[in-house]
């Protein structure tokens, strides 16, 4: 009991150096810095990947300490989202989740403290980069109206059109959030997972991209937000037209990734090379609401199956 006590703590200081030595980098060396963040959360998922929940909880509280000692109150903000984040992603190694499980997890992670910093940013230190992000746009339009106006090019509606882009903007800006929060999650996980598994953990794997399903559950989601639309009107800018704006957005770019799944396995039932896979996937993009009729088809009626049964005969 002595020396895995001991153990632990060994290797938890360890742990917490090498997590110190990363966050450093990422806070006071420019480029590297941009790299060394990514790989920041390594040792606490080490850790939490070998040792029981509650020691890793302890050594990533320490962490977080360390962090605010080194880096102020930007270390800080940095090692709240890294030291939690490699006790997720370790956790869910040591109790064998998937790997969709993962990228959910530290997903809705991201997504919490990110709200959460962005609203105490604002509380705190009167700073609201959504405000600062639009007027920046705003200054962009303005600037290139101002060019358009000296080679006497500017359309008559040019303000009316900068209002409507400004407004759409702000209008799917919450999608782009949780899209990109999701995206950065993943990012970590790419990152960090293979050089886990070179030091000898077993961490999960994605299943082939054309064995990818959504939920039934989503269709439904997706026709209930679609006949809301149809037969409600909100007005523009208004609560509810955020949300179902949002939610439409959302959902189609979900439908869109099981149409290209469907592809996928469609082209592999085919024995298609590659390439012509990774053609028919660029084309998809352009034909992006016929490849959400593709992806609503083969969730409402199983078309795996039928090309399953027709490839066998």
């Amino acid at each position: 009991m002595q020396m895995n006590q001991t153990k632990y703590l060994t290797y938890g200081a360890v742990m917490i150096a090498m997590f110190a030595i990363l966050l450093a980098m990422s806070v006071y060396v420019p480029v590297l810095g941009f790299f060394t963040s990514f790989i920041s959360v390594l040792p606490i998922a080490w850790y939490s990947a070998k040792f029981e929940r509650k020691n890793a909880i302890f050594i990533t509280f320490i962490s977080i300490i360390i962090s605010f000692i080194i880096g102020g109150v930007f270390g800080f903000i940095f090692g709240l989202l890294a030291a939690p984040l490699g006790l997720i992603i370790g956790d869910c190694i040591r109790t064998k989740k998937s790997k969709i499980y993962m990228v959910m997890a530290s997903g809705i992670f991201l997504l919490f403290m990110t709200a959460f910093q962005y609203i105490a940013s604002i509380f705190l230190f009167n700073m609201n980069i959504l405000e600062q992000f639009l007027e920046g746009i705003e200054i962009y339009y303005e600037q290139v109206g101002n060019i358009m106006t000296s080679v006497g090019q500017l359309p008559k509606d040019y303000d009316g059109m900068v209002a409507q882009s400004l407004q759409l903007i702000e209008t799917i800006i919450p999608s782009y959030f949780i899209g990109t929060v999701f995206m950065t999650a993943f990012i970590y996980l790419a990152i960090n997972l293979p050089i886990l598994k070179r030091l000898g953990l077993d961490v999960p794997k994605f299943s082939k991209f054309m064995d990818f399903r959504l939920p039934k559950a989503v269709l439904w989601y997706y026709l209930i937000v679609s006949i809301f639309t149809i037969f409600i009107s909100y007005e523009v800018g208004t609560f509810g037209y955020l949300v179902f704006v949002n939610a439409a957005l959302i959902l189609r770019v979900l439908l869109f990734l099981q149409g290209v799944s469907l592809i996928h396995f469609y082209c592999n039932v085919q024995g298609y090379p590659k390439w012509a896979t990774v053609l028919i996937t660029f084309l998809a993009i352009p034909l992006f609401s016929f490849t959400i009729i593709v992806g609503v088809l083969d969730l409402g009626f199983n078309v795996r199956n039928y090309l399953k049964d027709r490839y066998k005969k």
